[in-house]
């Protein structure tokens, strides 16, 4: 990457100016080194993701491209238990870090150490999850979508389909983010929305429990799953039924762009997870270096976006690469 790098800055550089700014800045990116020359804090990101979820790498690529940028110690825990994560948090709180990025998928359980944290003095960002709790809680901007509105798109897109009766596919139990997304979609949808509980720690159990709601009721005529990794096995599980339903999913990554090209999916809802990484950590360097608050106390929003077959190809190279 370096190398391609380095061959793009040869030959823009002599057209000065910013395009000579910005070579040059690509150029330090590629070699490790911080685009700005203020002081190397370190900034801690927790969030509530299981082992192996391709959509908080994503995240991360975006936050760790920044952190370079913006010469940031960047470090990174998860624990999809609520408990652990907030323990997670509790841990660089002590370590005195400068700056923290939280999701809050179980609100309750994280109220206690965002609390601490404001004590503390440390700047707290949330993104994903928890837009409503954010300002309550003391952080200075959430980023991400908002659950509600994404999930009301949706609805609308399955209306503007013609679909008549959805399974909205809920893999985490208590993930409020979800909730909302399911009855956005309920809201807007003018057919019929039945939510689906499975465990998505279990990919066998997610395709089994899909499998039999669609063998049980062949009126089902979508699936729509509430993230990018188990879009795979409600496809697998339609299949297996012997079901017509067309599959549509939360969140894109390199997979479900290619499911798209090939009518495997009928389409995706993409919250940017790259950009919700990077501007985290951007944001958290602003307040730190010049006080810059963003998002007036309102949700800074990265999505809903809807993607379909005719976007995916556009997409694909960036899927592919990991920042979309």
């Amino acid at each position: 990457m370096a190398a391609v790098l380095g061959a793009t800055i040869t030959g823009c550089s002599s057209t000065g100016g910013k395009r000579a700014e910005d070579a040059r800045k690509a150029s330090a990116e590629a070699q490790g080194k911080a685009a700005v020359n203020t002081p190397r804090w370190t900034f801690a990101m927790v969030t509530h993701s299981g082992d192996g979820d391709s959509f908080w790498d994503i995240v991360q690529s975006g936050a760790r491209q920044a952190a370079v940028k913006d010469n940031i110690n960047f470090l990174y825990a998860h624990d999809d238990q609520a408990q652990q994560q907030a323990q997670l948090v509790q841990s660089y709180i002590d370590k005195k870090v400068d700056g923290l990025i939280v999701t809050l998928a179980k609100p309750d359980a994280m109220k206690g150490v965002m609390a601490n944290a404001k004590k503390a003095g440390i700047p707290v960002i949330t993104v994903n999850s928890g837009s409503a709790e954010s300002k309550e809680f003391g952080a200075l901007s959430h980023i991400g979508q908002d659950e509600e509105i994404a999930g009301e798109a949706v609805g609308e897109e399955l209306t503007k389909r013609g679909r008549k009766k959805a399974l909205c596919v809920l893999h985490e139990q208590g993930n409020v983010g979800h909730e909302q997304r399911c009855a956005g979609a309920k809201k807007t949808f003018k057919g019929d929305l039945q939510n689906l509980y499975v465990d998505g720690t279990n990919m066998p159990d997610v395709q089994a429990g899909i499998g039999a709601k669609l063998q049980a009721d062949s009126a089902i005529d979508t699936v729509i799953t509430l993230g990018a990794p188990f879009a795979d096995a409600a496809v697998k599980a339609k299949k297996d039924a012997g079901s017509e339903a067309e599959v549509d999913t939360f969140d894109l990554n390199e997979d479900v762009a290619r499911g798209l090209q090939a009518k495997t999916y009928g389409f995706a809802v993409d919250q940017q997870p790259y950009l919700q990484g990077y501007e985290a950590v951007d944001l958290l360097w602003l307040y730190r270096y010049n006080a810059n608050v963003l998002g007036g106390g309102r949700p800074v929003l990265t999505g809903p976006q809807i993607i379909t077959e005719k976007d995916a190809g556009a997409l694909l190279e960036y899927t592919q690469r990991g920042t979309r």
